[in-house]
């Protein structure tokens, strides 16, 4: 489910401020390395729990071994309110409660592939919130990295939801469109994506 414009600008302000602090630590913000050698062209920070490819941890063992920070009450109301606006079931975002939340930072060329989020244990939604640079988000099958799927363009402000039968597709960023963000979010360049997830872990 795509809802534009979800943010106001006021809570697009507030989002970049948490996420600057975030980024700061105690575990900075990164460009996550992968197990082939290969380094991410986006740089992440986690809150919650620490993701690494690919499995979650409550420290980062391979940032700076610190604990991460601790997820606030406010982003679970946050994540709640996204599943409601988003199925129009109160039920549903009563029963949601993310517990992590995977922050990408995109500068310059950066991008991301096609890929699946299913090192959670949790079946629940995933919330994504986007701010800053629009871009094509590329949202496609369950089964593989290929054709089906579905290029959506998303601006600052956007909300994207997906679960239930969706909620394993491959999904991706293959472009952004640099210097269009608006500054009145507080972020003059760049792209910012929040995702809260349930890791169904303890």
């Amino acid at each position: 489910m795509h809802v534009p414009s979800w943010l106001s600008e006021a809570r697009q302000r507030e989002l970049v401020d948490a996420c600057r602090g975030w980024a700061r630590g105690p575990v900075p913000i990164r460009h996550t390395v992968l197990p082939s050698g290969g380094v991410m062209s986006v740089q992440t920070v986690c809150v919650g729990w620490h993701w690494q490819p690919y499995a979650y941890t409550r420290t980062a063992g391979d940032v700076n071994g610190a604990r991460v920070a601790e997820f606030p009450d406010w982003l679970v109301e946050l994540g709640r309110e996204a599943v409601v606006e988003a199925y129009g079931d109160p039920a549903a975002g009563a029963a949601y409660t993310p517990d992590t939340a995977l922050i990408n930072f995109y500068e310059g060329a950066a991008k991301m592939g096609m890929h699946q989020d299913k090192d959670e244990k949790s079946g629940a939604p995933v919330v994504s919130l986007s701010i800053g640079d629009r871009c094509v988000f590329r949202f496609g099958n369950t089964e593989s990295r290929g054709r089906p799927y579905t290029d959506v363009e998303l601006s600052s402000g956007d909300l994207f939801v997906f679960g239930g039968p969706s909620r394993f597709a491959y999904h991706g960023v293959p472009k952004v469109w640099p210097g269009t963000a608006g500054p009145a979010t507080g972020l003059h360049s760049g792209r910012l994506n929040i995702t809260l997830r349930e890791t169904g872990l303890a």
